[in-house]
């Protein structure tokens, strides 16, 4: 099985700086019905993708407030697409089919488009 990791405040900088893979980052609670949903979604994207480069992560914003502080998190669930250039590619507020977790993170690899797409988007 695919891996999830998870991150905290003092993991995320030496994590992000290392790291040359599309991230995508599940911003939670263990309070948040919702977020327990997305939490489910997590395994399956980890499984699909692990061929990929892709990295699939956590972050408990009860635990982590430098984290949840850093990337502006006002409500959660909150998903964050981080793109091989260490930018912020795609930013979701709440819970979302999990077909469109597959469709944000197919996009950033370019998957499923045609020669056109993949060079303007």
């Amino acid at each position: 099985m695919a891996k999830i990791l998870e991150l905290t405040d003092l993991t995320y900088p030496s994590f992000i700086e290392n790291n040359s893979s599309v991230i995508f980052i599940d911003f939670y609670s263990d309070t948040c019905g919702p977020c327990q949903t997305l939490l489910t979604y997590l395994p399956s994207l980890a499984e699909h993708y692990k061929e990929d480069d892709v990295v699939i992560v956590k972050v408990n914003v009860a635990f982590n407030h430098k984290l949840a502080s850093k990337f502006m998190v006002r409500s959660v669930p909150l998903t964050v697409l981080i793109g091989k250039d260490k930018m912020v590619k795609r930013v979701e507020i709440g819970l979302a089919n999990i077909d469109r977790y597959f469709k944000m993170i197919d996009k950033e690899l370019g998957k499923g488009k045609g020669f056109f797409s993949k060079l303007f988007g």
